[in-house]
C-alpha cells in the first residue's frame, strides 16, 4: 500500500527536510504542499535542492487542501497547528513538527507559550520506554523538539538504570542556525555569526526546558530538576549536547558503560560510540543517527553524557518520518539512513 502525504509549511526549513526525506521514502507518494504567506509561488522558489517537487505550486494551508491524504504533516510555527489538526478527521495521521502537543502540563505550556494548550498527543521519540507501543495505535503524533530529543537520548540510559535520580541535571547544547529558523533575524546574519558563539534563552526560560522535565520524569526521575543552556554556534545543522547529573552512591565507570550498551543495543539509530570516542555534531549531519557516549566523573561524582544529532533530520523530520513508519505499521526505519555526509 502506498500512502498519499500532504506537508504544510512546505517552505521552511523542517517542512524541506520533511520531504527530503519523503522523496526517499519507497512507501509514500508526496501531496498537497502548503504554506502561508508563500503561497501562490512554486516550492522549487524556496527549496531548490529538491528538483523533483521543483514546479510544484505551494497551496494556502487550509483544511481543504489537506484534506484526502492518509498523512498530513505540519511544519508550522509554533501555536498554529491545533487549529489546523482541529479540522483534519480522526482517520488522518496527523504528525506535528512544532510544540503545540508535546506537553500535558497546561500550566507549563501557558509559562513558556504564553497562550492557550491545545492538548497532549503520543511523543514521538520512540526510543522512549513504551513509546512505540503508544505509536503504533495514534492518529496524532507530537514530534519532540531538537534539544529534548538530543539531551533526552543522552541521559535516558542513566535514568532508566537508576544511575542518577534526575536532580540537579545540568544540560549545555550547542546548535547550528537552522534551529531557529528560516526566519530575517539580526544575530543570524552571517557577519554575526560566522567566527563567534553565544548563549541564549539562559536562567531556565527556554521553551524546551518543561519538555526535558517531563521526559527525565517519564523516564522514573521523581523530581527532576534542570539546568539548560543552549549555545548558538556557527553551522547550519547540528546539536551537541553534554548532560551531566549527580551519580548515586557507588556507582563506577564500568556501570556506567554496561547501563548505556544495554540500553542502546538493539537501537538502529542510536549508536554507542567506543570507549573514550566522544559524538561529533559532523559525524550525524544529514542522517537519522544519534552518536552517544557516558562516563562517570569520580571526583564531580557526576554521570557525563554527551550526544550529537542532526537537529533537522532524527531532531524534527527524521524523527517525525520514524515516528509515522510505527503508526503506519511499516519498518521504522523505512525511507531513513544512519549514515552522515562528511566533510
Amino acid at each position: 500500500m502506498t500512502f498519499h502525504v500532504a506537508v504544510a509549511g512546505c517552505t521552511g526549513y523542517a517542512g524541506g527536510e520533511v520531504l527530503r526525506l519523503l522523496l526517499g521514502h519507497p512507501e509514500v507518494t508526496i501531496g498537497n504542499l502548503t504554506a502561508g504567506s508563500s503561497a501562490g509561488s512554486r516550492l522549487g522558489e524556496h527549496q531548490p535542492h529538491l528538483v523533483p517537487l521543483a514546479e510544484r505550486e505551494v497551496l494556502p494551508t487550509t483544511a481543504e487542501n489537506l484534506a484526502g491524504h492518509d498523512v498530513v504533516f505540519l511544519a508550522l510555527p509554533h501555536g498554529t497547528s491545533g487549529a489546523v489538526a482541529a479540522e483534519l478527521g480522526p482517520e488522518v495521521l496527523v504528525v506535528d513538527c512544532g510544540a503545540d502537543f508535546r506537553l500535558a502540563d497546561p500550566e507549563q505550556w501557558a509559562k513558556y507559550y504564553q497562550s492557550e494548550h491545545a492538548g497532549t498527543w503520543p511523543y514521538g521519540l520512540p526510543e522512549l520506554p513504551g513509546a512505540r507501543e503508544e505509536l503504533a495505535t495514534t492518529r496524532r503524533i507530537a514530534v519532540p523538539g531538537c534539544y529534548p530529543t538530543t539531551a533526552t537520548l543522552a541521559l535516558a540510559p542513566a535514568l532508566i538504570h537508576g544511575l542518577v535520580d534526575g536532580r540537579d541535571v545540568v544540560v549545555a547544547a550547542a546548535s547550528g542556525s537552522s534551529g531557529a529558523g528560516k526566519g530575517l533575524k539580526p544575530h543570524l546574519l552571517g557577519a554575526e555569526l560566522f567566527g563567534s558563539a553565544q548563549a541564549y534563552g539562559v536562567g531556565g526560560v527556554h521553551r524546551h526546558t518543561p519538555e526535558l522535565l517531563q521526559n527525565y520524569a517519564r523516564l522514573g526521575a521523581s523530581e527532576p530538576t534542570v539546568s539548560f543552556t543552549p549555545l548558538l554556534v556557527p553551522m547550519a545543522r547540528g546539536i551537541l549536547a553534554v548532560v551531566s547529573a549527580p551519580a548515586v552512591p557507588g556507582v563506577t565507570a564500568d556501570q556506567v558503560r554496561q547501563a548505556y550498551q544495554d540500553s542502546y543495543a538493539e537501537e538502529r539509530f542510536v549508536h554507542l560510540l567506543p570507549e573514550g570516542v566522544w559524538p561529533v555534531s559532523q559525524n550525524v549531519v544529514g542522517s537519522n543517527a544519534v552518536h552517544v557516549n557516558a562516563t562517570f566523573d569520580p571526583d564531580a561524582g557526576r554521570v557525563v553524557a554527551i550526544a550529537a544529532l542532526d537537529n533537522l533530520c532524527k531532531g524534527t523530520a527524521g524523527g517525525a518520518i520514524q515516528s509515522m513508519n510505527i503508526a503506519l505499521g511499516l519498518d521504522e526505519a523505512t525511507g531513513l539512513s544512519s549514515i552522515g555526509v562528511a566533510p
